[in-house]
């Protein structure tokens, strides 16, 4: 392996994959049959298969979407043909993840594209192979205006594989939404293909989220975030100019910052939208429970005593007190540097 992208963990990256996880367990506690998962999942794709073709410029509407899902026509349009594309190859990659039979390989995402564009490209060697030409990212309000010039079509092969065996090698060692950021943002600055490459970056980045662990993956769409404001979108996981004069520069902090804050937002809007008769339990992480074992067996705690029996950082610990708190299982006493936290009493 010999590529390594460059990017920080910055303090707003960390505390939003900490709200990630904090919304995720959430949405868990909540007495969700195989039903409603099925309902939300259903849902996500429709969402994904609208959001992610809108983004390329397809005219249909989200009504129209979940009417074309749900109902067989004899006879379909490009923009029709483009939509159930991308909502089988979702569903077979849900599938593959579920069943662990994903891979995430050259083969794969030629497979992928080939599902995408099937019946939308004329020349069969566009059509699931890497692409063997030239392309050229153009301003698609000025079409004689170029954007970006993406790698030779001699170096993709190369680029391709030293991407996946980074993903691949540090799967369960780094977090699932830093890894499917990274994937996201290199493969569509690698540009594998000669057409359908935003469709299928978002589709493998969907696989990849499943694959590296992160809970309830199926039930939302950051596609939907993206669509909101896809010039924002184009702008976070681009670049302008020559690839070659920029491919030492290229930071991913500030892409996965955008794409990390995606997948929150579409959480939030996931619990919004779950109704409050599902009534949620408090889920405590293990830190939340230590806290809460210290408590019990002297009474209190202070910050400095989490300190001495934990090794989160100084902000983490501020947000467990802080989680606890909201969920009404503790309280404060004392003030200022005699602040301590005590078990909070149902009557309280």
């Amino acid at each position: 392996m010999t590529w390594k992208p460059n990017y920080t963990i910055s303090d707003k990256l960390l505390f939003t994959i900490r709200e990630i996880g904090e919304s995720i367990g959430e949405i868990k506690s909540f007495s969700l049959t195989g039903k409603t998962l099925a309902k939300l999942e259903l849902e996500a794709r429709e969402l994904s298969s609208f959001a992610s073709t809108s983004i390329e410029g397809n005219p249909l509407a989200l009504t129209d979407v979940k009417y074309l899902l749900k109902n067989k026509k004899e006879h379909i349009r490009d923009t029709e043909r483009e939509v159930l594309n991308y909502n089988k190859a979702l569903r077979k990659l849900y599938t593959d993840v579920g069943d662990q039979a994903f891979k995430l390989n050259k083969a794969t995402l030629e497979k992928t594209q080939k599902q995408v564009v099937e019946g939308l490209m004329d020349n069969p060697s566009d059509i699931g192979h890497i692409r063997q030409a030239p392309v050229v990212i153009r301003n698609p309000r000025k079409l004689d205006e170029f954007v970006f010039l993406p790698p030779e079509a001699k170096d993709v092969e190369a680029l391709i594989k030293d991407m996946f065996d980074f993903i691949n090698t540090h799967i369960g060692k780094i977090d699932p939404i830093i890894l499917a950021g990274i994937f996201h943002r290199q493969c569509v600055i690698i540009h594998p293909f000669m057409d359908g490459n935003g469709r299928t970056t978002r589709l493998i980045t969907t696989a990849i989220l499943g694959k590296a662990g992160l809970d309830l993956f199926e039930i939302f769409s950051f596609e939907n975030y993206y669509n909101q404001n896809i010039t924002r979108y184009f702008k976070a996981v681009g670049l302008q100019g020559d690839y070659y004069d920029l491919k030492g520069e290229i930071d991913f902090t500030g892409w996965l910052e955008y794409f990390a804050d995606g997948i929150l937002d579409e959480l939030r809007r996931i619990r919004k939208a779950l109704p409050e008769k599902l009534e949620a339990k408090p889920r405590l992480e293990p830190h939340h429970k230590q806290v809460l074992g210290y408590i019990a067996e002297q009474g209190s705690i202070t910050q400095r005593e989490y300190s001495q029996i934990s090794n989160r950082s100084l902000a983490a610990r501020k947000l467990d007190f802080e989680r606890l708190l909201t969920l009404g299982l503790i309280k404060t006493e004392g003030s200022g540097r005699g602040t301590y936290y005590v078990r909070k009493a149902s009557s309280d």
